[in-house]
């Protein structure tokens, strides 16, 4: 039925396959991770910004 080498081959794209799948998912996992933090760094300084502005305007 099927020789030897041709199973191996099958089995080496198969994993090889499988790793480029798992690495463009893990690249993928790692952009939304980037964005939520930089999402949360931008909402963390417009929240600061808006607490001077209120504190700034109470202290005239």
């Amino acid at each position: 039925m099927f020789g030897g080498k041709r199973i191996a081959d099958l089995g080496y794209k198969v994993f090889s396959g499988s790793m480029m799948l798992l690495t463009v998912y893990g690249g993928y996992l790692c952009v939304l991770r980037a964005q939520r933090f930089m999402q949360k760094q931008k909402q963390l300084k417009l929240a600061e910004q808006s607490d001077s502005a209120a504190t700034d305007t109470m202290k005239d």
